[in-house]
């Protein structure tokens, strides 16, 4: 169901791909790096970088090292390191993150909780908004 080409995992890094024209049901387990275009109902857990595009939509928790969200999350989110949260990124659950990048026109619901390097909330703070 997921997708490998060699060829694009060179040029980014990415060594998994999700394509737009795929949905799985069930958890998704990755050592490496993640790209998802399609839709995933289930739990991540991705020790590397996790990018989700514009057609991505995950329905389930994620945990993972950094991420980039230009999709959809219905679910919690734990990423260790950066999340970046695009443009086009709709998010409905609550986030636990290291550090947080969110562009204009980005949409988040949910509790926010950063951590430190010691991985204890420094800060938690009930967050609703949309950012336009």
């Amino acid at each position: 169901m997921a997708k490998l080409n060699y060829e694009q995992e060179s040029s980014t890094g990415i060594s998994n791909i999700i394509s737009n024209r795929t949905t799985i049901k069930g958890d998704v387990i990755s050592d490496g790096d993640l790209k998802i275009d399609g839709n995933v109902e289930g739990s991540l857990n991705i020790k590397g970088k996790l990018i989700i595009g514009d057609s991505g939509k995950i329905s389930g928790n994620i945990t993972c090292q950094n991420a980039d969200i230009s999709g959809k999350v219905e679910g919690n989110i734990l990423v260790k390191e950066l999340l970046s949260l695009q443009t086009n990124a709709t998010i409905n659950g609550d986030i636990s993150i290291g550090k947080l990048s969110i562009e204009p026109g980005a949409a988040f619901t949910g509790k926010c909780s950063m951590t430190s390097n010691s991985n204890k909330p420094i800060m938690e703070q009930p967050l609703s908004s949309e950012i336009k």
